[in-house]
C-alpha cells in the first residue's frame, strides 16, 4: 500500500456571481511512497495548489478521495505538515513558541516541548534567535521556523506550497539545500509544490508534471540524481537533460493556458 494515495481526485468550484463553475482538477491519481520526495510541477493556475490543500484535508474535492496509511483523509490533521509561501506565523509568539504551538496544543509537557524545540532550532539553523518574534526575523529565517514547526509535530507527510517562492535567489538556494539535507538525513515523505524546473530537478526523486487547467497529472518522471545531493549537480549534463525535457512539457500545457485565456 501506499503512503499516500491520490485516487480520481477532481474538485469543481462554484461560479462567480451566478457565474460558469471552475473546473480546477479533472480526475487525477497519484501514489506517493514511504519516503518519496515528490515535486509537482505545473503552469501557473494548474490546480497544484488546490490539490495539496485537497490532501491536507483543507478542501474537499468534488470526487474521488485521499488515502493516507490507508485511512481516508477528511480534514485537516497533524499526522500532515503544511508549510505555506505566505509567512503563516503567529507574531505575538516567539520562534520557540511557534515551533511548540502544535505539541502544546495536543498538551505535550512542558520539558518535551523544549527538547524537541531546541532539537529543530539547531537543525534549521536558528540557534540564538529562539526567542525573537516573528517581525525581528528576515524572510528565509521565518520559513526555517515554519519548516521546524511542521517537522516538530512528526508529520507522517510534509507538504509544502511553493515555500520558498517569496524569497530571493540565494536565500531560495540555501533553503532547498537546507530541505533536502533534512530530507537525505530523516528520509521524511515529502510533497512539494513548485513552479519552478531548477527546483523540483534538485529536490525530488520523482516530478509529477500537471497539465494546464483543468489539471490533472500527464507524466511522472523519476529523478535519477545521486544523494547526498550537492548544488553543483546543476551544472551536469544529467541536470540538464531532465531540464530540457520538463522544459517542454511545461512549455506546451502553458502555451495551451494562455490560448484558454484569450
Amino acid at each position: 500500500m501506499s503512503k499516500l494515495a491520490i485516487e480520481a481526485v477532481s474538485r469543481t468550484f462554484a461560479g462567480v456571481h451566478g457565474g460558469p463553475p471552475t473546473r480546477a482538477l479533472e480526475p487525477t491519481s497519484l501514489a506517493v511512497e514511504d519516503n518519496d520526495f515528490i515535486c509537482i510541477l505545473g503552469p501557473s493556475g494548474c490546480g497544484k495548489s488546490t490539490l495539496l490543500r485537497i490532501v491536507a484535508g483543507l478542501d474537499e474535492p468534488t470526487s474521488g478521495r485521499v488515502l493516507l496509511d490507508g485511512a481516508p483523509v477528511g480534514g485537516p490533521g497533524p499526522d500532515r505538515g503544511m508549510v505555506f509561501q505566505s509567512y503563516t506565523l503567529f507574531p505575538w509568539l516567539t520562534v520557540r513558541q511557534n515551533i511548540c504551538f502544535g505539541l502544546r496544543e495536543r498538551g505535550v509537557p512542558q520539558a518535551e516541548q523544549d527538547r524537541v524545540a531546541a532539537h529543530f532550532v539547531a537543525r534549521v539553523g536558528l540557534g540564538g534567535f529562539e526567542g525573537h518574534y516573528p517581525k525581528m526575523l528576515s524572510g528565509g529565517m521565518q520559513q526555517r521556523t515554519a519548516l521546524a514547526r511542521a517537522l516538530a509535530n512528526d508529520p507522517k507527510i510534509l507538504l509544502l506550497d511553493e515555500p520558498f517562492g517569496a524569497l530571493d535567489n540565494q536565500t531560495r538556494a540555501l533553503m532547498q539545500e537546507l530541505l533536502l539535507g533534512i530530507w537525505e538525513a530523516d528520509r521524511k515523505t515529502v510533497l512539494f509544490v513548485t513552479h519552478d524546473i531548477d527546483e523540483a530537478i534538485f529536490m525530488a526523486n520523482r516530478v509529477a508534471v500537471m497539465s494546464a487547467r483543468p489539471g490533472r497529472i500527464k507524466s511522472d518522471v523519476r529523478i535519477d540524481l545521486p544523494h547526498p545531493r550537492h548544488y553543483t549537480v546543476k551544472t551536469t549534463p544529467e541536470f540538464s537533460a531532465y531540464k530540457a525535457r520538463l522544459t517542454e512539457e511545461i512549455r506546451a500545457e502553458s502555451i495551451k493556458a494562455a490560448t484558454m485565456s484569450l
